[in-house]
């Protein structure tokens, strides 16, 4: 029977394809069919346009760490970084921050309001950064369920069309089983990679948070000193004195011979 289906089909094509499918479900089939492709293009758009926002704050964290501590001041530092930085905007909030307080009225202690500016500004970049995942979790968890609603309106066509022939032939539910399974697959096709998208995209905003948190209380304890706490560059770590146990410990092996010479000549005396 089947070799007689395939026979009357014209050469070359396939009776049981994507297209043909869809046509066979009709409005719902192509509906569904549309909503999953969607979310996939759009899942995508915003997998790859969130990478290219983490990577370029990546990329200011390290230039911030190569230069901007080297500076004699904020402002030289925010000169050094990107116009529109993330590391920026935080030195800038805090610079303003800073003298704001002068303007206050109400007293409120210099700490509490640069770390609440800084926070402030850490959350309005986190929440930049997190724009879009939402949808990538929506699609993770809805997709499946589209391409299980078109699984089901093809396996009850597929019932509809058993019921009408009397008899299930091949011909008779190829198409509507065809056409369900295709929906299941095209569902988790859109479902997995969403989900895994939204997973790696959370964990590498995650590390830029506390790259920026890092950086935020670097620039609180600075503000706060007036100068005087800073981190220390490499350099530093190259001009540090050796340490006192080593000074020490070549006088203390003197010592004793010392206090015997003194004794021996005591006793010679004697």
């Amino acid at each position: 029977m089947l070799t007689t289906i395939l026979a009357a089909a014209p050469a070359g094509e396939n009776p049981y394809g994507l297209l043909e499918a869809l046509e066979q479900g009709g409005a719902i089939a192509w509906a569904t069919f549309i909503i999953l492709v969607g979310m996939s293009i759009f899942s995508f758009y915003i997998m790859f346009t969130k990478l290219f926002e983490q990577q370029k704050i990546m990329n200011q964290g390290k230039r911030m760490r190569a230069d901007f501590w080297r500076s004699n001041s904020l402002r030289e530092g925010a000169a050094k970084l990107e116009k529109n930085s993330a590391y920026r905007q935080i030195v800038d909030d805090g610079i303003e921050a800073q003298e704001q307080h002068t303007k206050l009225t109400d007293p409120v202690e210099a700490h509490d309001w640069l770390h609440g500016s800084l926070a402030r500004s850490e959350a309005a970049i986190n929440s930049k950064l997190g724009g879009g995942l939402a949808f990538l979790a929506t699609v993770g968890a809805t997709a499946p369920f589209i391409g299980l609603f078109g699984t089901v309106i093809g396996i009850y066509r597929a019932l509809i069309k058993i019921g009408a022939a009397g008899q299930a032939s091949i011909d008779a539910v190829a198409g509507p089983v065809g056409e369900a399974l295709i929906m299941t697959a095209l569902g988790l096709a859109v479902a997995v990679p969403a989900v895994l998208a939204y997973n790696w995209l959370q964990r590498r905003n995650k590390a830029i948070a506390e790259d920026l948190s890092a950086f935020s209380n670097d620039v609180l304890g600075y503000l706060a000193s007036n100068g005087a706490v800073k981190p220390s560059v490499g350099s530093a770590a190259a001009a540090k004195p050796a340490p006192k146990a080593a000074a020490t410990g070549t006088p203390a092996k003197p010592a004793p011979t010392t206090t015997a010479g003194t004794a021996g000549g005591a006793q010679t005396r004697a």
